[in-house]
């Protein structure tokens, strides 16, 4: 007999896992149905500016609709990562898209279907992985663009992704002629543009064109669907659909707004296994979920312990209430590297009101993504906001941000009224400061040091190099919360900070200064002599960066010089966001780049050349 399908009838007969009792039922068959890219704005069965999807309005008539699922990140891989894992990627060293060097999971933990895997489920997924950490060979029986649940033993239980590319941020990469020529089946006036974007023919166009990709989707989500009732499964199959993060109009992808985060969750549960998943006499949740969630889920549902090592909690299965699960009311998420722009960004969400905490917000939202401007709306919207005719709210995007922004999500679901001064929200601001603080700290948060420092030093192991350097995570956190406070109340200690024996106390005493601009001009003199003389490069780049903000020297040869002097690729990258930063419109700064002078590792480097191309305006 096949040893994986023993151990399922053996699994038949015990399922124990974390239940309390012998169920009278074999384990579900699990499917993932994922869509790319699509925040929950674009379907009406989530959103009244959305499209009728019927499969999913289907599945939901007969199912579970989650009101607050969402992605930890804003992007693919990232995302990805903690859906697999059921972990933080901060913590695990996952957080940055795209990768350049992958990462180990935490001590002896596996990828979730792993643990199906033993105990008798055959795992296939179709197809995308996107992972950012190594894969061990015992995740899937198969993974490929003909993977299929089809191809198990017969009798034998299965877990089964399904993934569709249709609404990817790829589909909006038309061009004008295209857009001349080809009209949309969703009309102009049947949805609101968002608050925060132009109201033109361009935008309504994107915004038409991608709602009817989400139709497109809706129709191969009822294949996959035909597919499992052909096959008569639906009887003894858990469906989940969800979109894999936010997206993808400008200004959500990439972003921890709730166009870039909040995705659309239906689960169908059969009749034989509610009281399995917990969740009878409902068919609503509002209490909020996660993706680090989502792996626990599926191994509390399949009778199979959920490791320590994992973050996320069940949110169906056995000991889950639709109660408790209504009382759920945080979710945190966190933003990076992406491709070549740099950033770092946390939030949290709780109930009504999300908090972010932007830890460069000198790093304005627009800052130039290559991928992202591929899109004709972005480089309108851009295009819009150096004509100087933007309103207020649209021009946002290509501006400095506040270190903290506070959104009241029911009165202001687009995020487009910042609370965070209003001496009305001060005790919800500090309780969701305090709350995200602890949170960082907690894990550690491996952010707080550069990309190319954990890559060598961290990577190997990072959740160990996190837990042997929390004390000084906590510190730069400390460091960079200085800026929350007035200037005057925190002068002496920034004064201690930029003169550390310790460099990245140094770097994050530079962010600091940068942040409080003008009113850390009495620096000046320690700050220059650091743009010319600290030990490392990001350092100088850091001080020239603060000078270049504030009108007080010009970055242009510091910045220049470390980028021939870099010999780590993540490093040139970060020193390369500095200069597309100093080159923006707000700046105005000129570079002019030998590429022969750089290091070749560096410039081989698919993101620094990226960065490159449009340093040189090519």
């Amino acid at each position: 007999m096949n040893l994986r399908l023993f151990l399922y009838l053996w699994c038949c007969l015990l399922f124990l896992g974390c239940s309390q009792e012998i169920p009278k039922t074999p384990p579900p068959n699990i499917v993932w149905i994922t869509s790319e890219d699509n925040s929950i704005h674009y379907l009406k069965l989530f959103h009244p500016d959305g499209v009728e999807t019927p499969n999913i309005q289907q599945l939901a008539s007969q199912g579970i609709v989650f009101r607050n699922a969402y992605s930890n990140a804003p992007v693919c891989s990232v995302a990805r990562s903690a859906l697999i894992s059921g972990c933080f990627g901060p913590r695990t060293g996952s957080q940055f898209h795209r990768k350049i060097q992958q990462v180990p999971l935490p001590g002896d933990l596996k990828m979730f279907p792993a643990y199906l895997r033993n105990a008798g489920y055959y795992t296939a997924n179709n197809s995308k992985e996107d992972y950012n950490f190594y894969k061990g060979e015992d995740v899937w029986d198969e993974s490929s663009k003909k993977a299929s649940y089809r191809h198990r033993e017969s009798g034998q239980p299965f877990f089964y992704v399904h993934n569709f590319t249709i609404s990817h941020e790829s589909s909006l990469h038309f061009n004008a002629e295209q857009m001349d020529t080809t009209s949309t089946v969703t009309p102009y006036n049947t949805f609101r543009v968002f608050p925060n974007h132009p109201d033109t023919d361009l935008f309504r166009y994107t915004n038409a064109y991608y709602r009817d990709k989400i139709r497109e989707m809706d129709r191969k989500v009822g294949e996959v669907m035909d597919q499992l009732k052909e096959d008569g499964l639906l009887d003894n199959t858990i469906i989940f659909y969800f979109g894999d993060h936010g997206g993808v109009l400008p200004g959500s992808k990439g972003y921890l707004y709730e166009t870039g985060l909040h995705v659309p969750l239906v689960v169908y549960v059969p009749p034989v296994y509610r009281e399995l998943a917990g969740i009878t006499g409902t068919s609503e949740i509002n209490g909020l979920v996660s993706f680090v969630d989502f792996g626990p889920t599926v191994l509390r549902l399949a009778g199979v312990e959920v490791p320590m090592q994992m973050d996320g909690q069940p949110f169906m299965g056995p000991g889950v209430t639709v109660e408790d699960l209504n009382q759920r009311n945080t979710a945190f998420s966190y933003a990076d590297r992406f491709d070549e722009k740099y950033d770092l960004v946390r939030a949290v969400r709780k109930g009504r009101y999300k908090y972010i905490r932007n830890y460069q917000p000198f790093n304005f939202d627009g800052l130039m993504n290559n991928y992202r401007y591929k899109m004709l709306a972005y480089q309108q919207w851009d295009s819009l906001y150096r004509a100087g005719v933007l309103n207020p709210v649209q021009a946002m995007f290509f501006k400095t941000r506040p270190p903290e922004m506070l959104f009241d999500l029911e009165q202001d679901p687009f995020e487009t009224k910042n609370l965070a001064a209003d001496p009305n929200y001060q005790q919800t601001l500090i309780e969701l400061r305090s709350l995200l603080t602890h949170w960082i700290g907690s894990m550690p948060d491996l952010s707080f040091y550069p990309e190319h420092y954990l890559i060598r030093h961290a990577l190997e192991d990072p959740v160990g190099f996190g837990q042997s350097h929390q004390e000084s995570i906590v510190k730069y956190g400390e460091i960079a919360d200085l800026s929350l406070e007035p200037f005057e109340q925190v002068k002496t200690t920034l004064t201690h900070s930029l003169e550390s024996s310790d460099p990245w106390e140094r770097y994050w005493a530079l962010i600091t200064c940068s942040v409080f601009a003008e009113q850390a001009s009495g620096f000046r003199e320690t700050i220059s002599r650091l743009s010319m003389q600290d030990e490392e490069l990001i350092n100088r780049v850091r001080a020239a960066e603060y000078l270049g903000l504030t009108g007080l020297g010009d970055p242009v040869e510091v910045m220049t010089s470390a980028l021939y002097a870099s010999r780590q690729p993540a490093e040139a990258l970060l020193i390369l966001n500095s200069m597309v930063l100093m080159g923006s419109e707000n700046y105005q700064y000129e570079f002019d780049i030998e590429r022969e002078s750089i290091n070749r590792l560096v410039a081989e480097n698919d993101e620094v050349s990226r960065r490159l191309l449009f340093l040189k305006g090519e």
